[in-house]
């Protein structure tokens, strides 16, 4: 199975390199139609190592010894077992319907090979991610899915906000990676080793600080590439970048890398309660703080991008209250039907000349039925209807909570499935039902090309069937990851699931019946709640006017009257001094015979009288 994996894995740096040799020439289609075949062929070789692992079997190969000084040796080694193998397929499959979807999307950009080179670089760093064996892999992966994400999020990098939004990404990563790092340094400073399986086994005899001072530091990580407060402002910024790229980043790539990270390290997490509640309790804040938000942004790639970061709460709850197995699989399912959504959002934008604003259409379901169909049926797997995948991913979430007597916890992920219902259905109604209100602004909609309808289609069906697999599921992840029994009486588990099931279906129809008729008054946007929510609790502003602003003024004034006026006016100094030196001494090599015998002359003298001043007494 050795070829397998390395299939999986280098398919698609295979096709990102090949992308980039026609990087800056003329589009050409092979760039797309390679990429995606590669990425197909990566799929292929997912599946059968899926297959492989689904019954206990592990694939674990040592590609080379990385590094070897001294006392430390970090081997580069690749490990597929039934938590990477269900990472690899989910990413995988998202990404191979991004790369065919994009063939359609960017069929207009004048840097459509560029786009494929990035794309398939994404997913390769992502593959690193969860492939390796070790720390020091895992952080290599990080760093490249957070390299990529920044070239795509800026790839039109001629937008002034699209630049911004790059940088505010990478930078804010940044800070995150910092503990990170320093979560690594201490792993292999008092573990001795930064592979997996030899720090696992030494948990149990380490100091308990020391493994709440490991696990804080990694969620730091984990709190910046899952965008959880306060690090989650970059994540709507980032929807400056193509929508395929959004697709990519919020259902199969960098946003999941901080819950895999947490996943992954349960061992660690198990041992430290204390971190455990404080990351199932952000998770919580987060998933209810993110839903506010969506109830009234108008920006449709916004929408979505609050309901991903809504999701990624309820997955850290999961991982919080030990439920690593639950939190896996809600990632899996919701990487289906979030993607199906970006996507769906990418036909309405170029139906609708790039429009954004939910309140400039209305009506889009007679001239783009498909698109309205799929959007729907994600939209129904996003707020957790049966039989939908999201039910049962989000319903298991809920159970756990309820049933470990977390019920505080469990009333805020209440609350916030019929949020989530309630905003996912406002955007269906705004875009596609009511007023036509596109006549108005003079756009022309369209559907969109069949073969990215087509395209869409396996993650349609997996949105609808994925959440059938849950018993198989559990099953095949049993092998490494711990799994809770959550024992509920059969009554107790049937009135959770009709309670859960009531706030979503109220949610969506009190949605439909208030967007049916108009939606809210004017008056409703002048109230200070509908401000403070659809300016994200002015929290980009607090940063902006609190910490960048003083940080760039700190920065010229470091700049100005200390690099200017000391470090710069020294360097000169210096150099001025030399040249001025060597201005004077120049007359010296004049090349003139009677100046030079007039220079001897003085030497000679200088050295006569240094003869009789300074010769030794006797």
């Amino acid at each position: 199975m050795e070829k397998y994996l390395y299939i999986a894995l280098f398919a698609p740096l295979v096709g990102s390199l090949f992308a980039a040799l026609f990087a800056n020439r003329p589009k050409t289609l092979v760039t797309g139609i390679a990429t995606s075949t590669l990425l197909f062929v990566s799929w292929v070789s997912s599946v059968a190592l899926l297959l492989h692992v689904m019954h206990g079997e592990v694939v674990h190969v040592k590609m080379m010894d990385w590094i070897h000084a001294g006392g430390l040796y970090i081997p580069f080694g690749f490990l597929v077992d039934q938590v990477t193998a269900t990472m690899m397929f989910v990413v995988t499959t998202v990404s191979t319907v991004v790369h065919v979807y994009s063939m359609g999307y960017m069929s207009h950009d004048k840097s459509f090979n560029r786009f494929f080179a990035w794309l398939s670089a994404f997913v390769f760093s992502m593959m690193v991610l969860v492939m390796s064996d070790n720390f020091a892999g895992l952080f290599i992966g990080w760093e490249g899915v957070g390299l990529c994400s920044w070239a795509l999020i800026g790839f039109w990098y001629h937008k002034e906000s699209a630049s911004w939004a790059a940088n505010e990404a990478f930078i804010m990563n940044r800070i995150a990676d910092l503990g990170m790092l320093i979560g690594i340094f201490l792993v292999y400073w008092n573990f001795g080793s930064l592979q997996y399986d030899e720090v696992f086994a030494q948990v149990a005899d380490k100091d308990h600080t020391l493994l709440i001072m490991v696990t804080a530091f990694l969620f730091i990580g984990a709190m910046g590439k899952s965008a959880q407060f306060p690090l989650h402002t970059w994540l709507a910024d980032a929807m400056e970048g193509p929508t395929p790229v959004s697709a990519l980043i919020h259902a199969a790539t960098m946003v999941t890398a901080g819950v895999y990270l947490v996943i992954r390290a349960n061992p660690l997490y198990g041992e430290v309660p204390e971190v455990s509640l404080f990351v199932a309790s952000l998770g919580a804040f987060v998933a209810l703080f993110a839903a506010s938000m969506a109830l009234v942004n108008r920006d449709l790639k916004r929408i979505i991008a609050y309901s991903t970061l809504s999701q990624l709460g309820y997955m850290f709850v999961a991982a919080g209250l030990g439920a690593y197995w639950i939190a896996l699989f809600h990632l899996m399912t919701h990487a289906f039907f979030k993607a199906l959504l970006f996507l769906g959002a990418g036909n309405v934008m170029h139906a609708m000349d790039d429009e954004l604003d939910i309140f400039k259409m209305g009506g889009l379901a007679k001239k783009m039925k498909w698109t309205m169909i799929l959007m729907t049926l994600a939209s129904l797997a996003l707020a957790g209807i049966y039989p939908f995948a999201g039910f049962f991913s989000k319903d298991k979430i809920l159970e756990a909570a309820f049933s470990t007597d977390h019920y505080v916890l469990w009333t805020v992920l209440w609350v916030t499935a019929g949020l989530t219902a309630f905003y996912s259905f406002r955007l269906v109604m705004l875009v596609f039902f009511g007023e036509e209100r596109y006549k108005i602004f003079g756009f022309h909609p369209h559907e969109a090309y069949r073969f990215m309808l087509w395209a869409m289609a396996p993650l349609a069906v997996l949105a609808v069937i994925a959440g059938f697999f849950e018993h198989s599921f559990l099953h095949m992840v049993s092998y490494v990851l711990p799994i809770e029994e959550y024992h509920v009486s059969t009554g107790t588990f049937w009135t959770l699931v009709a309670v859960t099931l009531g706030i979503a279906i109220s949610g969506i129809a009190v949605a439909v019946y208030k967007y049916s008729k108009g939606g809210f008054s004017k008056s409703w946007e002048d109230t200070f709640i509908y401000k403070l929510l659809f300016n994200q609790y002015y929290i980009p502003q607090i940063y902006n006017d609190y910490i960048c602003k003083p940080y760039a003024e700190l920065s010229r004034i470091f700049w100005k009257d200390m690099d200017l006026k000391i470090v710069d006016a020294t360097v000169d100094f210096i150099a001025t001094s030399i040249y001025k030196s060597g201005m004077v001494s120049r007359v010296v090599q004049s090349g003139n015979l009677s100046n030079m015998l007039r220079w001897m002359g003085v030497g000679l003298l200088i050295l006569l009288l240094a003869a009789i001043f300074y010769s030794p007494v006797r």
